[in-house]
């Protein structure tokens, strides 16, 4: 069976929200209105909203880190993971949590970086040489 997940949440700017999510991340621009634009987010829709984005507060514990909840983010594979972690930090975003590895040599080994959108919405991408290890325990 094939899936893609759909997320829709509000965004306070649509042109910078365009600049953001497909000059930057390399989301392809899907339909749009003057008051709402689609995104392919690495293979899933999301569809971003003009209103008020929602509150997050840093009440996540993983690791050593507090991270922003509610989030949202996608997993690459590594390689994919490192060409947008070198593309985000040469155009100088405010990580959260700068790109890093957590978990190093245990089951779930995963890279990530946390970061905002220009609305202040928070994303998380995760890296894995190995998809397998995704949801080891």
């Amino acid at each position: 069976m094939r899936s893609a997940f759909h997320l829709a949440y509000n965004v306070r700017d649509l042109d910078q929200t365009r600049e953001f999510y497909s000059g930057l991340l390399g989301a392809k621009e899907g339909r749009s209105t003057d008051t709402w634009v689609d995104f392919d987010f690495f293979g899933h829709q999301i569809s971003l909203h003009l209103g008020e984005p929602f509150a997050t507060a840093a009440t996540g514990k993983v690791g050593d880190h507090m991270v922003p909840m509610p989030h949202l983010g996608v997993v690459l594979e590594l390689p994919h993971w490192k060409q947008l972690a070198h593309r985000l930090e040469a155009a100088g975003v405010d990580f959260v949590i700068p790109p890093s590895v957590r978990f190093q040599g245990q089951p779930g080994e995963q890279w990530t970086m946390f970061f905002r959108d220009p609305s202040g919405n928070p994303i998380e991408v995760k890296g894995f040489a190995d998809f397998d290890q995704v949801f080891a325990v």
